[in-house]
């Protein structure tokens, strides 16, 4: 009996293999034994399985790849659009672009119309969609990526980021060669995977610098301007507050700068301020903000090659991708004041 909408786990649970191996029978690898290739192309054919990518006649006409984001004004969500942008002109594929919606009550409509207008596939930067919806359009074989995915997805997703605990662990690492051994963290939501992951690099460079981590020095919020005004005004109150600052976003810093401006505090005279993201932002402050670069518009080249790639090849072997961040020294950071 054939199954139209057979699975590649269930394809791989039937052969006695990984899902690894399925891809790469599907793509024709050779590192594959000859009779497990054998052994899995028969349930292939018996079940009728097909590559996600192959289910849909490609439409004719340039390809069309819908760009997601959360907020169109963010300068983090800017920077991989350019990168997509700059990708996609060299290459024949054209860019819709469009925000994540919160009153969206039918997400598989959604993702019908999408696949249903003959889209390539989808960059998706948004908080706001759970496994379930994004498993809808991986059912109808349409090639989705997740740019710094805010909770963990499954393997049957593909995701890319960059090098968040090492960027955390840097960003401390600048302050505590500096000689402050006062740091604060202001993060992001206590759910997303990347405030995590700075998280822990910070506090693994604490340890390696013989600091006490300090529970009222860690500060959650949101990647928002406001967050870190509201941080830093609660780190300032503080009996003992830090002289230096760990901001997990660029945004974060530029509430910390606001805060400091009003009570009167110099950057870095008085309190050194790092960030993470490298956007444009970092350059508007006064002074200049030393942060952590996320390489972003690679972020975008990268996430649209992912798209095609599905689009082409069904499943890839791997599902998450890390580029490299970089820190980058301005002038928001210096030893810290005597006394």
């Amino acid at each position: 009996m054939t199954h139209k909408r057979a699975t590649l786990a269930q394809v791989a649970a039937q052969a006695g293999v990984s899902m690894a191996t399925v891809s790469k029978v599907l793509n024709g690898r050779d590192d594959v034994a000859a009779a497990t290739r054998i052994r899995v192309q028969a349930v292939i054919d018996e079940v009728g399985y097909e590559a996600p990518g192959r289910r849909r006649e490609a439409p004719a006409g340039p390809r069309l790849i819908d760009f997601v984001c959360e907020e169109l004004d963010s300068d983090y969500a800017l920077e991989v659009l350019r990168g997509v942008v700059e990708a996609a002109s060299e290459i024949d594929v054209d860019i819709v672009v469009s925000q994540a919606r919160t009153d969206r009550v039918d997400s598989g409509a959604w993702a019908r119309r999408l696949a249903d207008a003959g889209r390539t596939g989808m960059v998706l930067i948004t908080s706001r969609m759970t496994v379930a919806e994004l498993a809808e359009f991986r059912r109808l074989g349409m090639p989705v990526v997740v740019v710094d995915p805010f909770s963990p997805i499954d393997e049957g997703f593909v995701s890319v980021g960059s090098t968040n605990w090492a960027g955390g662990r840097a960003a401390t690492d600048h302050l505590a060669d500096l000689g402050h051994r006062r740091i604060a963290y202001i993060g992001g939501p206590e759910i997303a995977e990347c405030h995590v992951a700075r998280l822990h690099g910070y506090l693994a460079s604490l340890r390696a610098h013989g600091i006490e981590p300090r529970a009222d020095y860690v500060i959650p919020g949101t990647f928002h301007t406001e967050s870190g005004v509201a941080g830093m005004a609660a780190l300032m109150d503080l009996e003992e507050p830090p002289t230096a600052i760990f901001a997990a976003s660029d945004s974060i810093a530029v509430g910390v700068f606001e805060e400091a401006a009003r009570r009167g505090l110099r950057i870095p005279e008085d309190l050194s301020v790092i960030g993470f993201d490298g956007t444009a932002l970092g350059l508007r402050t006064i002074p200049p903000l030393t942060t952590v670069a996320q390489p972003l518009r690679d972020i975008g080249h990268a996430a649209l090659r992912l798209v095609l790639e599905q689009s082409r090849d069904g499943l890839l072997d791997s599902h998450h991708m890390e580029l490299a961040t970089t820190l980058v020294p301005r002038a928001s950071t210096d030893v810290p004041a005597r006394g």
